[in-house]
């Protein structure tokens, strides 16, 4: 096989290699069906069985019962941004966000557009470095949800623990950091996910919501822009992702037989530990660019002394295989994006050439 690169992409990202064996191995014939599940009608007994399959697996692996519906949408998590405020938000009501980021500040921007919105705390001004404490969350007792987004994917910030809402809705987008460690997903009445970070390929939306929550959606909306239309037809009102709903749930096997979130969370916690560890062993050359409370399991971002050595050390990881790493754009640095996919012992490649780095820097 040709040599693979450690892959740090911030998403589209890096697949389990057992999934991508399992697609190329079933590319042509899906199962002795004699055609590729992206030939395959999404009403074939093909598609069905791998459609119920994935929402099982959803539930399984995420501790959640049939009160819960698993939708696989397309449009990415920026269309959540917009149907969520459209499907939830009643005459007179107000949605609360929790602005801790570029993608936070984009859900609420979108929710502007069509309803009164609320900003219950935002890290905007110390440029998104810190997350906010529980009780620096404000927002009016009548809300018709409190948004968040759980990991902020460019300046490497996540949620360690969630606001108690009490009986104002919690809505999470959770595309950075889903399925990657144990938690009580029963706390959320809707969170969503791009798949493209630790779930599989761009093109499929996770969207789970609760029977509670959905029972207060809006109703006249164009049938298309409702989250009833698509609970009530298992995501198959119209043609889905097929071939993205596909790889879901061969990566939802993957994350299964490699130990559940509790696994997940164990080979996380480890690659997250080394790296940072690498950080702060040197503070005058590798320096954090999150504060450490908030610190990101999934995005681990820094900065060296001067963009010429961030963009040597950028330079130098890919001649030796290490790519994806280039700071978002409107933030600069580097940025480790260490989903699921990535091993611990790429993690331990990468801290060698760390080290290495320093020393000859």
């Amino acid at each position: 096989m040709v040599t693979r690169h450690v892959n740090f992409n911030p998403g589209p990202a890096a697949l389990p290699l057992d999934v991508l064996r399992t697609v190329q191995d079933e590319l042509l014939d899906y199962q002795g069906s004699g055609m590729s599940i992206l030939e395959s009608s999404h009403r074939g007994k093909e598609f069905e069985a791998i459609n119920d399959e994935a929402i099982a697996l959803v539930r399984e692996l995420l501790g959640l019962g049939t009160d819960y519906h698993v939708l696989f949408l397309g449009g990415g998590a920026s269309s959540q941004f917009a149907l969520i405020p459209m499907n939830f938000v009643g005459a007179g009501q107000t949605a609360a966000y929790v602005d801790t980021g570029e993608f936070a500040s984009k859900a609420m921007k979108e929710c502007r557009n069509v309803a009164e919105t609320h900003v219950a705390f935002s890290s905007k001004e110390e440029k998104y470095r810190r997350m906010p404490h529980m009780s620096e969350i404000k927002y009016p007792g009548d809300a018709a949800y409190l948004h968040i987004c759980s990991n902020n994917t460019i300046e490497g910030t996540q949620f360690h623990e969630f606001p108690n809402t009490g009986n104002v809705p919690l809505v999470a987008d959770m595309s950075s950091d889903i399925a990657s460690r144990q938690l009580d997903y029963g706390q959320f009445s809707l969170f969503y996910a791009g798949a493209q970070k630790n779930l599989g390929p761009a093109g499929v939306t996770l969207v789970v919501i609760r029977d509670d929550f959905l029972a207060t959606g809006n109703k006249g909306l164009p049938s298309i822009l409702s989250y009833k239309t698509h609970a009530d037809n298992k995501s198959l009102f119209n043609t889905p992702p097929v071939f993205g709903v596909y790889m879901m749930k061969l990566v939802l096997e993957w994350i299964r037989n490699n130990g559940g979130l509790a696994g997940m969370e164990k080979r996380n916690e480890a690659k997250k530990d080394l790296l940072y560890g690498a950080i702060d062993a040197a503070p005058d050359f590798y320096k954090g660019a999150a504060e450490k409370a908030g610190r990101s399991w999934m995005n681990v971002t820094m900065r060296l002394p001067s963009e010429d050595l961030e963009n040597r050390f950028i330079a130098d990881a890919k001649k030796e295989g290490l790519v994806g790493l280039k700071g978002h754009r409107s933030v600069g640095g580097i940025r480790f994006s260490i989903y699921n996919a990535v091993s611990l012992e790429e993690i331990e490649k990468t801290v060698d050439f760390m080290d290495r780095f320093h020393r000859s820097a």
